[in-house]
């Protein structure tokens, strides 16, 4: 189950009400209710959180529907346990069935309502832990809530001088609050969206005059960078820029409202004639590729844990980008050298700041141009077909692959054929990476290798979405009920998971 975060202006997290932290000591694990769903057998009501939502797992969102038909979809449906209504002119309703990344924003324009059993009696308030979600993330004090006035009856004067102080202290914080508000559930707290524009003297003080180069590809150089306010930062230099100041202004307006944990946060643009940045948090590890194809032996080896926490971490950022923003994001360039890694090995999509947006009334758009990298690139790209999010899936496929194997697709270790024969024999120790020594779940790597050629698959109406992907990731860390078929070269699965 997930967490809310917020930043204040540092990265903080908290459960929401009714939910406790699996770990105390790590929030990674997420949080679970302290009660129990009983379908047909318990009446329920929901708890309101404004202006938050929680990513991923929709059980179909319906447009132009009241909310109370919204709400009696969801006590309707055992599997939801929340819904997110938007007013956005009309209502639209999300029926949620996994909670995964809260986020909360006084520029969201909907509500979270949280189903829980009508007996239970909640606090109005929720714990907020004072571990940090994040390496970077700091803890925020908060003010004492009675001040002491021990020497009040002793020291008249000294309480006047306190009282005095007190007042502006409170004058000063109610002038500055509005930014930040309590949830009426407790515990939550307003991100403070940091996205802004930078001039291009700043990104250039901030560089050294673009001193340390990070990388290059086919749109632009990074460079790293330390702002005024000490944060460290990647900064892109766009090359071969076509489009124009509005428009990519107008991309940058729905981009900064973009947020997940696996994806790189874009901190901000510039956009000043000739010249476009972005800038973007930076991430310690840098790219995937420099430890998944590391020959030279110089950089750490990627054990198992490592690699099975980036192909889900991936996952759910592209199944963010692809269901859960206002607008459809596609990657359209999924590749090791655009999965970033922390400190820690989690993965971080970058680029995406790079990708297409289109408004959610069409199911696919046509390019004027290919995008993406040589054999990471869909069929439907050479065939002038229509695009949609399945060009990412296809992509993904392949990295999914390769971060198995060890080594590029283009191996002949990793031709899907070989795949299919590993998979039909149920040895997929010839396919996973001969340098982790057999130290790998055998049933994990066979589930990742059925979801690799799923997503392989010529015709993209047979690839899964990637909110099916997460779902069977997801099922893989608990238990796996696997069927396999090996019918006229093709490989099909049944990963046992919730419907949607």
């Amino acid at each position: 189950m997930g967490f809310v975060s917020t930043y204040l202006p540092e990265l903080r997290c908290s459960c929401p009400p009714g939910f406790e932290m699996v770990d105390p000591q790590n929030w990674s694990k997420g949080c679970r209710p302290t009660f129990s769903y009983n379908c047909g057998k318990e009446r329920y009501k929901f708890i309101e959180i404004p202006q938050t939502d929680f990513y991923d797992f929709i059980l179909g969102f319906n447009q132009s529907i009241s909310f109370e038909e919204c709400q009696n979809i969801c006590l309707s449906t055992c599997s939801c346990i929340a819904f997110s209504y938007r007013l956005t002119g009309t209502g639209v309703c999300y029926p949620k069935g996994l909670l995964f990344n809260g986020y909360k924003s006084p520029a969201f324009p909907g509500t979270l309502y949280l189903k829980v059993p009508y007996s239970t009696n909640l606090q109005a308030s929720s714990t907020q832990s004072a571990l940090t979600c994040s390496p970077g993330s700091q803890e925020i004090a908060t003010p004492s809530d009675h001040p002491r006035w021990l020497y009040f009856y002793i020291f008249p004067g000294v309480f006047g001088a306190l009282e005095l102080v007190f007042i502006l202290t409170v004058w000063w914080f109610l002038s500055v609050r509005n930014d930040i508000q309590n949830s009426a559930e407790g515990g939550y707290m307003m991100i403070r969206n940091q996205f802004r524009r930078f001039t291009y003297q700043e990104l250039k003080e901030a560089t050294g005059k673009f001193r340390e180069e990070l990388g290059r590809g086919s749109s632009g150089i990074v460079y790293r960078g330390v702002l005024k306010d000490k944060r460290v930062i990647a900064v892109k230099k766009l090359i071969d820029v076509t489009r124009g100041e509005v428009e990519f202004q107008a991309e940058m307006s729905v981009i900064g409202k973009i947020n997940h944990m696996n994806l790189v946060r874009i901190w901000g643009f510039c956009s000043e004639g000739k010249h476009e940045l972005l800038v973007y948090e930076y991430v310690e590890n840098e790219s995937l590729d420099r430890y998944l194809f590391n020959t030279m032996g110089t950089e750490r080896l990627l054990v198992w844990k490592d690699r099975f926490n980036i192909v889900l971490g991936a996952a759910r950022a592209l199944a963010y980008l692809h269901h859960e923003c206002l607008e459809w994001v596609f990657h359209c360039d999924v590749k090791p050298e655009n999965i970033l890694l922390t400190r820690d090995f989690e993965a971080k999509i970058a680029d995406f700041g790079l990708s297409k947006l289109y408004k959610r009334e069409g199911s696919s758009f046509n390019f004027s141009q290919m995008r993406g990298t040589m054999g990471y690139m869909a069929p439907e790209w050479a065939t002038n077909l229509p695009i949609n999010t399945k060009v990412d899936v296809y992509s993904y496929g392949v990295v999914l692959l390769e971060i198995v194997a060890g080594q590029r697709i283009s191996s002949h270790t990793t031709r899907e054929g070989n795949v299919k024969e590993a998979l039909a024999t149920g040895d997929t120790k010839c396919i996973v990476d001969g340098r982790l020594h057999g130290q790998f779940n055998s049933e994990q790597a066979m589930v990742m290798l059925i979801v690799a050629v799923s997503c392989l698959e010529e015709e993209r109406s047979k690839r899964p979405t990637m909110h099916e992907v997460v779902k069977t990731l997801l099922d893989c860390e608990e238990f796996i009920n696997i069927n396999m078929n090996v019918e006229n070269a093709r490989i099909t699965y049944i990963v046992k998971r919730r419907k949607y």
